[in-house]
């Protein structure tokens, strides 16, 4: 049997579309045939699970319980939008006090996706805007890492340190780690300044992995997001529609490292 793809989308930076990319990427790669996907949320902000349609504050369990208490992952009752779904809530925002003295606590996450990981052909997690242990909880649970990067110098730059975060991954808890990507987003094609790094991001991340084509600023992910679908039930013709699906087509063909 294939060992399912498990992607952490990461950036230590906020507002660099992360969630955004998470579901309409588990969107695209749920329409193929046969891809069962799940997403998982661990950012306590638990906009994942609100962009999904969930009442954070209504849930009766969030993968806290799985990261803590070493339950069974609550994947919610119902698919939505052809993919399954591991909420979160404010809870897990302790999380990181709660597992400061807990044997192996970095392989929490790990754990609890071997047990469902064969009922899935891609999971995603959505990793918090930071280096905490949360993200390298999700990490540790990753077999492949992609990386938003908002198209602005300032977050342009700080993707050394993120490489310099799963270069410590890769050689502490999981050393099969591997990148699937980098994506430029939120660009602006009239502005040089964006232009110019988008070049950057290409000419020197493209020798560690496939710098993917960016994804265009727009109030239309917003709104989107507002009624709780993927950009693709909310705007079929919208540019940027295309671009995710090639994207997750190349998702698709990724393997696992022995």
């Amino acid at each position: 049997m294939t060992k399912p793809i498990i992607i952490a989308l990461f950036n230590q930076s906020g507002g660099v579309a992360k969630t955004t990319l998470t579901q309409n990427l588990g969107y695209h790669l749920a329409q193929k045939k046969k891809q069962r996907v799940l997403l998982v949320d661990m950012d306590p902000q638990a906009s994942l699970t609100t962009f999904m349609g969930l009442e954070p504050d209504e849930l009766s369990e969030s993968v806290h319980s799985s990261i803590i208490d070493s339950k069974p992952l609550p994947i919610y009752s119902q698919l939505i939008h052809g993919m399954s779904l591991v909420p979160t809530d404010i809870n897990l925002a302790a999380s990181e006090m709660q597992l400061a003295s807990a044997i192996s606590r970095e392989y929490r996450l790990k754990n609890a996706l071997a047990k469902v990981a064969d009922n899935y052909d891609t999971i995603l997690i959505d990793c918090p805007p930071s280096l905490g242990l949360l993200s390298i909880i999700s990490l540790t649970a990753a077999t492949h890492i992609l990386v938003p990067i908002q198209c602005q110098f300032k977050s342009f730059k700080g993707t050394e340190l993120l490489l310099n975060t799963v270069a410590q991954i890769h050689q502490n808890t999981n050393p099969s780690l591997q990148f699937a990507g980098f994506i430029p987003t939120m660009f602006d094609s009239r502005t040089a300044q964006e232009s110019r790094t988008v070049k950057a991001i290409q000419e020197q991340l493209s020798s560690i992995a496939t710098v993917f084509p960016p994804i265009p600023k727009s109030i239309a992910f917003a709104d989107a997001s507002e009624r709780r679908v993927p950009l693709a039930l909310f705007d079929k013709n919208h540019p940027a529609v295309s671009i995710l699906t090639k994207i997750a087509s190349s998702l698709e063909k990724l393997a696992v490292k022995s």
